[in-house]
């Protein structure tokens, strides 16, 4: 009886593990992306300003709105993919 407790336990710490593992998975792609839309543009702009986007130079566009309208983005994909994440693993939300 005790071997069955031991071994759900251990099954209970893979799972979490493998949680652990995709939410870090996760977070990283997202605060790369989040780096990506922050300074990429500060780099390139005299090259993104030779593009017109929306009437504007796509750099000035980029530190106008671009980059905000990308940080939404990111926090409506970290909530999608947390939630599915969570219902993959059986993670309870406890709010």
């Amino acid at each position: 009886m005790s071997q069955n407790v031991n071994g759900s336990q251990g099954e209970s710490d893979a799972r979490s593990r493998a949680y652990w593992r995709a939410t870090l998975r996760l977070t990283t792609v997202l605060l790369l992306v989040w780096a990506s839309a922050s300074f990429l543009p500060g780099w390139f702009a005299d090259e993104l300003n030779s593009v017109v986007f929306f009437g504007w130079p796509l750099g000035f566009y980029m530190a106008g709105q671009g980059s905000l309208i990308i940080f939404i983005c990111i926090v409506w994909l970290y909530d999608r993919g947390m939630v599915r994440l969570e219902k993959r693993y059986g993670v309870k939300d406890e709010g």
